[in-house]
């Protein structure tokens, strides 16, 4: 009886450590895609700029305009309208003129695996 309970209490002790490396996998893979994602979207907004000399409106003009296939979905909030767009500075040239979108960012709440906010990548 007791070596059973010690093979017991040792399967659960193995099925609680892979519970764990599990769960850290599955937030590695979605901060990985994360910044692959935004990666993506900022090279194809440094595209349409060096192409038009000026910033799309939204990252949805990245896709009418075939830079993008379709605005990537946030894999930590599941969403594609939780992105978090940043303007551009106006030129000294038009200080009038559209800013447009200048950099892209995680709309998703929390902290990294590696002690960074998801919304300051």
């Amino acid at each position: 009886m007791i070596e059973l309970m010690v093979v017991i209490s040792l399967i659960v002790i193995l099925a609680t450590l892979g519970l764990a490396q599990y769960r850290n996998s599955i937030v590695r893979a979605q901060e990985a895609v994360l910044k692959e994602d935004l990666f993506r979207m900022r090279d194809a907004i440094d595209q349409f700029y060096a192409d038009k000399n000026e910033y799309p409106d939204s990252l949805e003009s990245l896709v009418t305009d075939g830079y993008l296939r379709n605005v990537p979905e946030d894999p930590l909030t599941g969403s594609t309208s939780t992105w978090q767009t940043i303007e551009a500075e106006p030129s000294l040239d038009d200080p009038l003129g559209a800013l447009g979108v200048y950099d892209v960012k995680s709309g998703a709440e929390g902290v990294a695996l590696d002690g960074t906010n998801y919304a300051d990548w």
